[in-house]
Order: structure tokens, then sequence, then C-alpha cells
């Protein structure tokens, strides 16, 4: 049996159960499609995926290639649209299986039943859960009695915790199908893209590169080496520096590592170090992680509604006050410095995320979905859910019981920079 391997936000080797599926069979092609129209502007002129998210992606796809090298395989990046070239690669080269992961939002959930339907006949499509936390007949509770308040998911994942066990990296690969021995491996650069070269922000406080190994070298530096989690609680809502939070939501976004991986790995450090707060919290993160995406895929479309899950009635902006936010032009120094990190560096601090995605719906009367339209094209670690959830909640037409919430920009100032440090580092 020969099987192609449709490589997505999964650009990882260790805990990859569509890699387990391959290992069986008599020849394998991993494949990776980037689709140009990604980075064609839509009306408001914003594009699904930045130039800094692409050279992260891009950095792991190198990784992974070479990664895939060493098993005897490789990978082959293709420029276009899944559901022409897979459908195509599977026709030249008689593939009998597609291996792939789930999807939880709907856009690519659409794009995955144009691709099945795509596949010459007798072509098969198997998914596994890739980039779950939790296996979902795991769960104490059925999607559609998903409670819809995060304490109450905490609470009862907490008291009736399903399993959480991670695959070893395979030691080979099956080679590639003999018809695919012309085809060239590798990954293009950013410019086959029709897109400029950006070089690293040196004040980002994103610490590594695209990529597993980087990855995985970054985890066990904030474990192990620096034992940075110890103080992750107390450190979280800072603005700026290398160790004030995991950064590990890059890694995920784009599956360099799972959340599963992750976890043990925490309780690693547990076990010989203790748990304390800190720890736990890393946990507590990463449950708020699951439970955006599982509501994503229980809700849909609704998750990008101006009223969002409640019908709820945000404001409708749309104005010159919106391009003065994503351009960094508001006047207010400490959003405009915020602003001018996230679109320098692709990154910013969980704490300043939520300062200007008030600032824009409260204080500016946007639409919302601006904002986090925005976010996605700018973030190297935009995730579908976690992205566009955190905003229906600040906006109040999410999952926040409170309905919304307002941050005060001067009392913030106050609290989290208050001799101007993080203002100076972004207005240079």
């Amino acid at each position: 049996m020969s099987v192609l391997v449709w490589f997505k936000n999964d650009l990882r080797l260790q805990d990859n159960p569509v890699l387990r599926e391959a290992l069986g069979s008599a020849t394998c092609l991993p494949v990776y499609c980037l689709d140009p129209a990604e980075f064609v502007p839509d009306r408001h002129g914003i594009t699904a995926c930045g130039e800094r998210r692409i050279t992260f992606l891009l950095e792991s796809l190198v990784d992974l290639h070479a990664s895939l090298q060493q098993l005897g395989s490789g990978l082959l990046v293709r420029i276009g649209s899944a559901e022409r070239i897979l459908p195509e690669l599977c026709a030249q080269l008689g593939i009998d299986r597609v291996v792939s992961h789930y999807e939880h939002a709907p856009d690519e959930q659409a794009l995955l039943r144009r691709v099945t339907a795509a596949l010459p006949e007798g072509t098969r499509v198997t998914l596994q859960q890739s980039n779950a936390l939790f296996a979902l007949e795991d769960l104490p509770f059925t999607a559609e009695k998903l409670p819809q308040v995060f304490t109450r998911f905490r609470h009862q994942v907490e008291k009736y915790p399903p399993a959480i066990d991670a695959l070893a990296t395979p030691d080979r690969l099956p080679g590639w199908p003999a018809g695919a021995l012309g085809l060239v491996a590798g990954v293009p650069c950013i410019t086959d893209l029709g897109l400029s070269p950006v070089a690293r922000e040196t004040r980002s406080s994103l610490p590594y590169p695209g990529g597993e190994t980087a990855a995985k070298q970054w985890l066990h530096d904030y474990l192990w080496r620096s034992q940075a989690i110890r103080h992750y609680k107390s450190t979280r809502n800072q603005l700026h520096g290398r160790y004030f939070s995991s950064k590990l939501s890059a890694a995920l976004a784009h599956g360099c590592l799972s959340p599963r991986s992750i976890v043990l790995a925490l309780r690693c450090h547990e076990e010989r170090f203790g748990a304390n707060e800190s720890t736990y919290w890393l946990w507590f993160e990463l449950l708020w992680r699951e439970f955006f995406r599982l509501n994503l895929r229980l809700h849909g479309k609704q998750f990008f509604r101006l009223g969002g899950l409640h019908a709820g009635n945000p404001p409708t902006g749309h104005d010159q006050r919106f391009n003065k936010w994503r351009k960094a032009a508001t006047g207010q120094p400490f959003i405009d410095a915020c602003m001018t990190e996230l679109n320098a560096s692709g990154f910013l601090s969980n704490r300043a995320r939520q300062i200007v995605a008030s600032y824009l719906v409260y204080d500016l009367q946007q639409d919302w979905r601006l904002g986090a339209a925005w976010f996605q094209q700018q973030l190297i670690d935009y995730d579908v859910a976690s992205n566009w959830g955190n905003w229906a909640y600040i906006a109040g037409v999410g999952h926040d019981p409170r309905g919304g919430r307002v941050f005060n920009v001067a009392k913030q100032v106050e609290q989290y920079d208050p001799e101007g440090r993080y203002v100076a580092i972004w207005s240079r």
C-alpha cells in the first residue's frame, strides 16, 4: 500500500499519530502544500498569513525535511492549493491512502471535504486526532454536552482526568513511491511565494526559530536548564523578556510540539522538583487552549460572527480608528508600543494582547473581528481557536460569563510598565 502523509499544522516527528499510520505501508510520501491564497489581501487589506508567520513556517518545514531525511524519507513541498495538488499526486503515483489529522475549524474542514471529493476513485482518507490534548472519547462528557464556561470544563476534566500519552519518534519511514523519485524534495524560499524576506527582530521576546528541533531545545531550557517554569504564575503577565512566559504557543500553533508531549515533560519536571502554582498554571493554560479548540469544533461559524455565540451587540465600527490602531498610530504611547511589537516581531505578550484588544473594542468602538483578523495576519503563533476565542471573550460575545473584559489602559500601564521601560523598547 502506498500512503501520502498530508502535513498541515503537525510539523513534527514525535507524538504524531498521522506518521504512525504510514509505518506499515510499502511506500510513504510526506507532502506539505503552501497555498498562495493565504497571502492575498481581503477587502480590508488583511491576509490570512503574514510574512513573520510564513518565515517561521518555512523554518519549521526545513527542519521537518531534514528530520524526515534521517528516517530515509523527505518532505515534498508544493506551492498551490491542496485540493489540486494532492489529487494530482495520488493519480500520478497510484496512492492508495491519504492520512492527515482532523480539523476543528470550518474553513479547514471545508478544505478537507474538497480534497476528499477530488481524490481518485479508490483512494481512501484516514484522519487522526493529532494536535489535541485529549482523545475525544476519553473526555468526561460528550461533544454536545461540552461545558460552556471554562471553570466548569476544567473542574470536570480534573475530576475525571483523561489519559495522556505520547507516541515515540519513528526509527524509520517507508521510502517514497518509485514514481516520485524524480520529484524535488525540499522547501522553497519566501521569495518563491512572492513575499519579501524579513530580518529577525532582535528586540523580540520569542526566543526560538521554527522547527521541532528548536522547540524541543526551548522546552528543555524552560523546564530544566533555566527552570523558568518555577515562577511562571508570578511573571506570566509581564510584557517583555526571555523567560517571563513559556513562549510555547508558536511551537503548538505549528505543531512543532504536541500538547501531550509538553504535559508529559511538565509531569517529569514536577516529579523531580515538585509541583507548585506555576507548574499548575502551565497546565491551566493548556486546558484553556483545549477548551477553545473543542468549542470551535462544536460551534463552527458562530465563532466568527459579530454577535458570537450569544447573538450579542458589540461595537460595529470600521473606520480610520482601526487603521491607526493596526499601524501603531493611535497616539496612546502604550498601545502604540504594543502594536509596534506585534507588527515588527509577530509576537506579543498575553497581557498586551488583552489590553490592545479591549482598547480597540471599547475605547475605539471597532468591530472585534477586525482586530482578530489583524492578529491572524501578524502573529507567528496564530491559532484559530485561541485567537478568535480570546477576541470574542474580550468583546463579550464568547465564553466569558461576565460579558466581556474592559481594561483601563492607564491602570494597566501603572501596574505593568510604571517606569515606561516597555514603551521605551518599542518606541525606538
